[in-house]
């Protein structure tokens, strides 16, 4: 009697050699650009500013969940065929999906204003000019590129450049400020400390909200879900799950994200943390360098803000209107109208709120973390409940691993938003309207 031998699909793809590979990716370098912001580089900073090298260990928390997020919804549009709020819409509905698109658009709109105000204290610091004129030049270059051919293609060779801007720019302060500085007790960087740190794995008093706050940011699920919509633009297929392009690309956008936050955490803790300094404006950061970085200062720090500004403010907006078009069934394609011009709206409104604030994004940041605290454990929710799923995984070999780390992850995630409610959301509201 001949036994029946069971193939699972991927079982006989071969991994790709790495300069294959490298050709290949591309959604984590934009997943990059979007979350590395002026709100991510101000709150990097505010840690290691306020309690030095004590909260360095976080970076392990934030590539756990950031792989696991990925990796998870890359998982399921292959097993699915199709972008996650697409599944969602077709195993829970359209309410669902219709809720996940438009919470997850909210959160994008309202960090779009904080990428226009970083944006644009960056052109000040380069060329001495005006926020508001430096950040409408920089829109200028985000609408030629939303209306250009091959948009995908414009958007990731420009966020790649302002990845490397960033590292260039971060590491440089860096390096100036590890040396230390005898004229301001700066003592440079210490390594006992920074070990200390690394291995450390508890919260200092007070840290808790803006601990969290650091690891939503940069390891978010909306990263995944978009990342998925981006695989389309890329045009992958079922073998890059197996041949280890999207692991690849995984690893590529962790490890660039954890590269600039952890620069960021060190200058502050190094320069800032010793003097007793703080920072509610990334912009502050040039001026509290200058003492060992000299008139060189402000241009450096210029061009990171620039280069954190300009990729958040050009992918977030794509983001938040690709999200929302799955959400309520409309195009969701790069070039399609719907989203080219729905980002036009965006940066319209954006703007109008944002230079009506004076440029201070306090209450707009308010306003995106209680969007985002809500949307993110929906989202994460319908991807749990999809990752678990028999029929979605049929024909592959069971996820197991994946399954538990979203399950850690998510569950993570649900005390990360209960503490952001009790510790900062709802004292900042009961503040704003006081």
């Amino acid at each position: 009697m001949d036994e029946k031998k069971t193939h699972l699909i991927g079982e006989d793809v071969k991994t790709l050699p790495l300069k294959e590979l490298l050709k290949r990716i591309g959604p984590g370098l934009i997943a990059t650009g979007i979350v590395i912001g002026p709100g991510a580089v101000t709150t990097a900073a505010m840690l290691g500013a306020n309690y030095g090298y004590a909260l360095i260990w976080l970076v392990f928390p934030i590539i756990f969940m950031g792989i696991t997020f990925v990796m998870t919804t890359n998982w399921l549009a292959i097993t699915t065929g199709m972008p996650t709020i697409h599944a969602i819409r077709k195993y829970y509905g359209k309410a669902g999906a219709g809720v996940v698109g438009v919470a997850l658009f909210l959160a994008c709109l309202f960090f779009t204003m904080g990428n226009i105000s970083g944006s644009g204290a960056g052109m000040n610091l380069i060329f001495g000019i005006n926020w508001k004129i430096g950040s409408l030049l920089l829109i200028a270059v985000v609408v030629y590129t939303y209306f250009a051919k091959n948009v995908y293609s414009k958007v990731e060779k420009l966020i790649t450049a302002c990845i490397i801007v960033m590292i260039l720019a971060f590491y440089i302060t860096l390096f100036g400020a590890g040396h230390g500085s005898a004229d301001n007790g700066v003592v440079g960087f210490e390594g006992g400390k920074f070990a200390k740190g690394l291995f450390g794995f508890s919260f200092p008093e007070g840290s808790l909200g803006t601990a969290l706050a650091f690891i939503s940011t940069n390891a978010a699920i909306t990263t995944g879900i978009y990342n998925t919509y981006l695989g389309k633009e890329k045009k992958w297929k079922r073998d890059d799950l197996f041949n280890g392009v999207m692991v690849t690309d995984a690893l590529v956008h962790m490890i660039s994200v954890v590269l600039i936050s952890g620069a960021i955490i060190l200058v502050g803790a190094i320069v800032l943390n010793p003097q007793g300094l703080a920072i509610k404006a990334p912009a502050q950061l040039a001026a509290m360098l200058e003492p060992i970085m000299g008139p060189a200062a402000k241009y450096i720090m210029g061009f990171a803000l620039v280069g954190a500004g300009f990729s958040s403010l050009l992918a977030n907006t794509q983001r938040g209107m690709v999200l929302l078009g799955a959400g309520i069934e409309k195009e969701f394609g790069l070039e399609s109208k719907f989203i080219r011009y729905g980002c036009l709206a965006c940066l319209a409104f954006a703007m109008a709120i944002c230079y009506s604030f004076n440029g201070s994004p306090t209450q707009l940041i308010l306003i995106a973390n209680i969007a985002t605290s809500i949307a993110t454990p929906i989202g994460g929710l319908f991807v749990l409940l999809l990752i678990w799923r028999k029929d979605v995984n049929e024909g592959y070999k069971a996820p197991t691993a994946l399954r538990i780390c979203m399950t850690i992850s998510y569950v993570f995630v649900l005390i990360m938003t209960v503490s952001a409610f009790q510790k900062t959301i709802i004292p900042g509201i009961i503040k704003l309207f006081a």
